[in-house]
């Protein structure tokens, strides 16, 4: 074994120590309140309480620090609820920012231009707890059509689109009508992390984590990708936590990385991240996982042998029960949201997943993919793989989030697995194939059920009409004949 492996193993061990310490004396929310004093400060945020940008927040307790706030470059107003994150250590940059509003929409694409930004990462869904999180403010298909913002002058078409089991990747274009130029942005939604929860475990994230940087969408020649789920802390502070450790992990060796350290440097650029000691567990939990991966990965360029992944399942199963443990109190109560704005349209409304699909995960118990690539590849354009890739043509139903995927959409993958767990990754393409039919059928049944409600309806108030203007007819008349017969007798 040589000394830079010998250093990762023991920078793992070092890592899994303080993770099974906390874990044994459930002293996570003791950790996490001790990260939170630590990292209190007295930065300003001087522009987010003006009266004319009040409005521009969709929280009232989480705002942009001043020094740190992204300034919009053109436009009647330079603000704009969101701050560059640095981590120098790791040579990395995010922007991250809260779920756009129906009133910032268009300055959300155009700091996407202007930062020359080449992706764009959903971490929530558009409605959540029968609540509005995030406006609909990026096309869904082709039906769209361009989304034009003219008091910014940015355009955003649909391209392509690629469904995967976790997430949904659109290739969008998106031009400066000043100038008439184009670039074309990758917008990842991950569906299945739930609001103020955890991914069910950490492999199905790193996956997704894997599958962005695959892209060269985080890499340092292109601008900052823009991070975001509701408010912009709590689920979007959790993936750059653990993408800055395990690029550290990579390029310094594991025994660089103090996790809590990290996040406190994240945290002197944006206030909160990481919202609930459960997101920090998991953050651990996804370290470590990673770390191992990278391990691995380093196992097989070295020996050119295959590894056995049953392990990784293992360190599955064992988060798995302790993220079902009960013990684990979340101390942080979610923001106060402002008041909210229209409802969405039924067409945007397509597009969103019921709870209950969150909790049915369909990686529980899958074996992990490949590992996490080391560099992402050079890319000349970070959307060639998805152009060169076959696109699903998934029919959105109205009111449900109903995909009917075909065996061709099954098989679309940004990456490819090894041969022994390609038959597992079937089966569970055929159960998320199955399930779809099964609430593509549901929904179908339903709105068979509500057009013949109509329909009854439509004859009741044919029957009833004629018989409505009888009666009064007949009443009318009724009277009139009483009247006459009183007047003749007086």
């Amino acid at each position: 074994m040589t000394s830079n492996e010998d250093t990762r193993s023991q920078a793992i061990s070092n890592i899994e120590t303080e993770y099974n310490e906390i874990n044994s004396k459930n002293a996570w929310p003791i950790f996490f309140q001790h990260i939170r004093v630590d990292s209190s400060n007295e930065y300003s945020c001087i522009e987010s309480k003006k009266p004319q940008n009040k409005n521009l927040n969709r929280y009232r307790d989480v705002v942009p620090y001043d020094h740190s706030r992204i300034i919009l470059k053109r436009g009647t107003c330079d603000y704009i609820h969101a701050n560059l994150i640095q981590v120098e250590s790791a040579n990395r940059k995010y922007i991250l920012t809260q779920g756009p509003l129906p009133t910032t929409v268009g300055h959300f694409w155009l700091m996407v231009w202007e930062q020359n930004s080449r992706a764009v990462l959903m971490l929530n869904k558009v409605i959540e707890k029968n609540q509005i999180k995030c406006h609909q403010y990026f096309p869904l298909d082709e039906k769209w059509g361009p989304m034009i913002f003219e008091e910014v002058g940015i355009k955003v078409e649909f391209i392509v689109k690629i469904q995967s089991l976790e997430y949904t990747s659109r290739l969008l274009r998106i031009t400066d009508m000043e100038s008439n130029q184009s670039r074309e942005v990758i917008h990842f939604h991950y569906t299945t992390w739930p609001d103020f929860g955890v991914p069910q475990c950490p492999t199905s994230f790193l996956r997704f984590l894997r599958d962005v940087r695959c892209t060269g969408a985080l890499d340092q020649s292109v601008g900052p990708p823009i991070v975001h789920c509701s408010a912009g802390i709590g689920r979007s502070g959790t993936f750059c936590l653990v993408d800055s450790c395990l690029l550290l992990i990579e390029k310094q060796g594991l025994n660089s990385v103090n996790v809590r350290e990290i996040l406190l440097e994240m945290r002197q650029f944006r206030m909160g991240l990481i919202q609930t000691p459960e997101q920090l567990r998991f953050s651990y939990a996804a370290i470590i996982e990673g770390a191992k991966q990278l391990a691995v990965n380093n196992t097989i360029v070295n020996s050119k042998e295959p590894i056995d992944n049953d392990d990784n399942d293992d360190n599955d199963d064992e988060y798995d029960e302790m993220n079902n443990r009960k013990d684990l109190i979340d101390d942080e109560p979610p923001p106060l949201p402002p008041p909210r704005g229209a409802s969405l349209t039924r067409s945007m409304m397509s597009d969103l997943s019921s709870d209950s699909s969150s909790s049915e995960n369909d990686d529980v118990g899958a074996p992990p993919d490949k590992p996490l690539p080391s560099e992402p590849p050079n890319h000349t354009d970070v959307s060639a793989d998805l152009k060169s890739t076959s696109i699903t043509n998934n029919t959105y139903e109205q009111n449900a989030n109903v995909t009917t995927s075909s065996n061709e959409d099954a098989e679309i993958s940004l990456q490819t697995n090894n041969s022994n767990s390609e038959d597992k990754k079937s089966e569970l393409r055929q159960r998320c194939r199955e399930r779809n039919n099964r609430i593509a059928e549901q929904v179908r049944e339903m709105k068979r059920r509500q057009k013949e409600t109509e329909e009854w309806q439509k004859l009741k108030r044919s029957l009833f009409k004629p018989l409505t203007i009888s009666l009064g007819i007949g009443i009318g008349g009724g009277l009139i004949a009483l009247c006459y017969y009183l007047y003749m007798r007086s």
